[in-house]
């Protein structure tokens, strides 16, 4: 226990003191997160969108699998981004496996289905008066769908900050086709994982106490969002 309390407190010290490898490893954490979430949102909260308004065959089995790849495993995203994107796959002529981009792709497979099924769920919660009101007064499909997003926008941010909060805290991908790289491709989870292997118990509180503040922080907007 003595340990783990001198490990915290010289971890918290880390932090305070702007250690600058701590630092520079979380702003890559974020960069990169924020990058897949400004993807993710620009994707999926139109298709979202779209799987709501419109009625087709198949739907209901559609949102049902889209919520049940909620808990996908981050490593077997992260081994179908580096086949894909290996020397031998079908993207290997892009050159990015082991790039900060390549860590984007595989965390924008990973939110697809948070984003899409809490997005849809957030537009399915909007009364049917809203949608009805609108078509009635001569409002065009599109506008009728800017309405209910509007109308749910607390709902969809709640989505956007729970891809954000799956994101920040994954460790397959960003080991699988970022390799870890220091000073490129290192993210506050694979530094946890390799700093803790070689002992530095220190540095791995340090980031994550960054790491838990992040999530904490996540949570509380999130809860905020539901309660409005």
């Amino acid at each position: 226990m003595r340990e783990l309390v001198e490990a915290f407190a010289l971890g918290l010290k880390l932090i305070v003191t702007g250690d600058a490898e701590v630092y520079e490893v979380a702003g890559r954490t974020l960069a990169i997160s924020c990058s897949s979430i400004a993807v993710g949102t620009v994707l999926f909260l139109p298709l979202g969108s779209v799987i709501y308004y419109y009625g087709f065959p198949g739907k209901r089995l559609l949102i049902t699998l889209i919520r049940t790849l909620y808990s996908m495993p981050t490593v077997f995203v992260g081994l179908l981004v580096f086949v894909l994107l290996s020397r031998a796959g079908p993207l290997g002529g892009l050159g990015i496996l082991f790039t900060p981009q390549a860590i984007v792709i595989g965390q924008v497979i990973l939110i697809a289905p948070v984003m899409l099924g809490l997005t849809v769920s957030a537009l399915s919660a909007v009364p049917s008066d809203v949608r009805d009101t609108a078509t009635s007064l001569g409002a065009t499909r599109l506008q009728t769908m800017s309405l209910v997003v509007r109308e749910a926008r607390h709902g969809v941010a709640t989505g956007i900050l729970m891809g954000f909060g799956r994101a920040v805290s994954e460790v397959g991908i960003a080991l699988m086709v970022g390799g870890n790289i220091r000073g490129f491709t290192r993210t506050l989870t694979t530094a946890m994982s390799l700093e803790t292997s070689m002992g530095n118990i220190e540095f791995s509180m340090a980031l994550g106490l960054i790491l838990m503040t992040l999530a904490f922080t996540v949570s509380v907007i999130a809860y905020r969002l539901q309660q409005r």
